[in-house]
């Protein structure tokens, strides 16, 4: 993966802690709203664009055409981007920096909010109050989170201020084998390390375990790399970047998440899991040759069809992820929706964001795709959670998520994680030398 530069990122804007659940506490050019579209400016009806990632189950082509019937004079058009997240970043990306209109509604990883708000590229949102008091934009127009998780509405600010709306949360959950694991005797999902590895050990002595695989998460050099080493070292109790915006690296806990990472890949992972991407991931998975996997809960759906696409349907189960002592933290996840500062046909924009994000249409896209949704009224549904026993663990690793470093200066910050974890993994460096380079490649770009 290439090192993609931050394009006019105000050089006095502070990156924030990674655990930081407030980005009002972003540093930055004297406060405010980053100068550039505001909720003033939503204005103008006709057609506009939907950039996202793919769409592999056609829901939302469903949702769209659903739309589109009901709006003649305002029609979507999906531009679907490429699998990998970073390339999905540079070309929404390029398309800002040359101020063009050609994306309107932008499907963004939660953590690129900061980043594309301080650099002007996306439309402030009117946002009613969650709790009590006056909006200081009131009208029609407003946006009402009040039902959506908590945790995913920090993800669509920056500053205090709304610039996108919590379309799917995310957090990882530890898939696994349940019907292996009851024929060798293991009845509960493990919530340690160690308690998974005694558990693979047991399943490949039984003759439908002996070829499979124990344990795969991402190791590859993508943003992938950057959740599982944000999952490993939180789980240990560490941390990426501190409460005070710096980095903390150099700790006991930091090297053992890596140290995790490393022995893992090494001892425990599929020989190809440098190359492995999520939809790779998935594809193992589904084949009946692993154990055990972190995923996303996409994949859910997908590994329970019915179509002959996927060998463990109705044999696996999911379960909080392990951590080094008991259970461990995920990475918070999902996507937000937000409007470029550059699109024309804004009011358009706007009114196509609460469609896709009401709750009619989240329970539609759950049922379709299991993806998390941010409404939190649908984790307690007796029918999803019916159809999707998982949602309750779901909800609960949302609540307890962790983010990714909040940076303004993502693409600096990611790149620099992916590169020293990498070099770990693979063995070029021991896992104390990759923290210490990755803690003197990140103290310049959380200087405050």
């Amino acid at each position: 993966m290439w090192r993609i530069p931050p394009i006019g990122a105000p050089a006095t804007v502070a990156v924030c802690a990674a655990l930081a659940l407030s980005l009002t506490a972003c540093g930055g050019d004297g406060g405010g709203s980053p100068e550039g579209a505001g909720t003033a400016e939503l204005e103008g009806r006709g057609p506009i664009t939907f950039v996202t990632g793919k769409d592999r189950s056609g829901n939302l082509q469903k949702q769209v055409d659903a739309w589109n019937a009901e709006h003649p004079d305002e029609q979507v058009r999906v531009i679907e981007l490429p699998d990998e997240p970073n390339d999905q970043r540079q070309q929404m990306m390029q398309n800002a920096t040359t101020k063009s209109d050609a994306y309107s509604v932008l499907n963004l990883d939660v953590v690129w909010t900061a980043e594309f708000a301080a650099n002007r590229w996306l439309a402030e949102l009117p946002m009613a109050p969650l709790s009590g008091g006056s909006s200081p934009q009131a009208g029609k127009d407003e946006i009402d989170l009040s039902a959506m998780l908590p945790a995913t509405i920090e993800t669509g600010q920056y500053r205090g201020r709304l610039y996108a709306v919590p379309s799917t949360s995310d957090a990882g959950m530890l898939y696994y084998r349940e019907d292996l694991l009851k024929k060798a005797g293991i009845s509960e999902p493990p919530k340690t390390y160690q308690e998974m590895w005694d558990a693979c050990d047991k399943v490949r002595k039984l003759p439908e375990g002996k070829d499979a695989d124990c344990y795969f998460t991402e190791v590859n050099k993508t943003e992938s790399m950057t959740i599982s080493a944000v999952e490993a070292i939180t789980s240990a109790g560490g941390s990426i970047i501190g409460p005070d915006g710096k980095p903390t690296l150099n700790t006991p806990q930091a090297k053992q998440g890596v140290e995790f990472l490393v022995n893992a890949k090494k001892d425990r992972m599929p020989k190809e899991a440098v190359t492995l991407d999520t939809e790779g991931g998935r594809r193992h998975f589904q084949s009946g040759k692993l154990i055990f996997q972190r995923q996303w809960p996409y994949q859910y759906a997908l590994a329970n069809a019915d179509d002959g696409s996927s060998k463990v349907a109705g044999k696996f189960a999911v379960a909080p992820l392990p951590g080094p002592d008991g259970p461990g933290v995920a990475n918070l996840g999902g996507h937000n929706l937000a409007i470029s500062a550059f699109a024309k046909n804004k009011a358009t924009s706007l009114d196509f964001i609460k469609y896709l994000t009401g709750e009619e249409a989240q329970r539609a896209n759950l049922l379709a795709t299991s993806q998390a949704p941010t409404v939190a009224a649908l984790y307690d549904d007796p029918e999803m959670v019916k159809k999707f026993p998982y949602l309750p663990v779901l909800k609960k690793a949302i609540e307890n998520a962790v983010p990714r470093p909040v940076a303004v200066k993502y693409g600096d910050v990611t790149a620099a994680i992916q590169g020293e974890m990498y070099d770990a993994v693979t063995g070029r460096k021991p896992a104390e030398k990759a923290l210490s380079d990755l803690q003197s490649k990140l103290g310049p770009l959380t200087a405050q």
